[in-house]
């Protein structure tokens, strides 16, 4: 078999595994067209131009939500719709502060994000790698006060409801 269903299926297992044993699970809610944060904190970062950031939706593959290195977002791999709509709270990491603002949340956002932190290493030491978070965000309702449905159309032209969002 090729390499490429291999690494997909390796990174699907990697990704259950960091879910289920992350001790934070943090669940947000939020509205659609809102501004949240996302927190995330470590206390490992000791020169911010030698740290990665990087965000990334578990459900969602190849890419990530944003990536910060040397003091500039890396847009190569990002996924589309994340473009222009992220920010790190705090760029300088003060305090170890590497928290995601989502702007303008739509359903489309729900689902499951983290955070992980590279030290790259100097003078011959390795560069280590924190999973620092696991956030929940579940955008719930709708704008103009009316609920929302999500649903599915199948090739006899049923309607059916896939997700009642309260």
């Amino acid at each position: 078999m090729p390499p490429g269903p291999w690494a997909s299926l390796c990174w699907i297992l990697l990704s259950v595994c960091l879910l289920f044993a992350s001790t934070d699970g943090k669940i947000i809610k939020a509205e659609p067209g809102q501004n949240v944060t996302l927190p995330c904190r470590t206390p490992h970062i000791s020169v911010p131009i030698r740290s990665v950031v990087e965000w990334f939706r578990l459900d969602l593959q190849e890419g990530h939500v944003l990536m910060y290195r040397d003091e500039q977002f890396i847009s190569m791999n990002q996924l589309p719709s994340f473009v222009n709509r992220v920010d790190l709270q705090d760029r300088q990491m003060k305090d170890g502060d590497v928290s995601l603002i989502l702007k303008d949340v739509t359903s489309d956002d729900t689902g499951t994000f983290q955070c992980y932190v590279v030290q790259r290493g100097t003078n011959g030491r390795k560069s280590t790698v924190d999973h620092i978070s696991t956030i929940y965000l579940r955008v719930v309702g709708s704008s103009d006060g009316h609920p929302t449905m999500k649903c599915t159309r199948n090739n006899a032209n049923e309607v059916r409801i896939v997700q009642p969002v309260p």
